[in-house]
């Protein structure tokens, strides 16, 4: 178990993209590694938030896997702390309900799908 899923956090945007992007390109660590002449132990202190990567370095890395990193400033977009704050305010009772017809949802056969 890695450190934040230890800590119960998720894991850093440049653990998640760096993993995301190899898993994408079918690379493993250690093929990564090769393609951006670097160590493999780099790419797993990365991968598991043992080591945080500079911006130029991240970059380096998402390019040996195939990948461009485009960041864009855009304007605060509050529907997460407004989500939260929602979910919050459930009771016990409304979240059970609310897992339980996603759950339905998740299993529903497509209807073309059924005899």
């Amino acid at each position: 178990m890695t450190q934040p899923e230890a800590a119960g956090l998720l894991p850093s945007p440049s653990s998640a993209l760096l993993q995301l992007a190899r898993l994408k390109a079918g690379l493993s660590q250690r093929e990564l590694a090769e393609r951006a002449g670097v160590p493999v132990t780099m790419i797993s202190a990365y991968e598991r938030d043992q080591r945080q990567p500079t911006l130029g370095t991240l970059l380096r890395l998402l390019r040996a896997a195939g990948f461009d990193l485009r960041l864009q400033l855009a304007a605060h977009d509050p529907h997460d702390d407004v989500l939260a704050r929602l979910e919050a305010g459930r009771s016990q009772a409304d979240r059970q309900a609310r897992d339980r017809q996603l759950q339905t949802w998740r299993e529903a056969v497509p209807a073309e799908d059924v005899a």
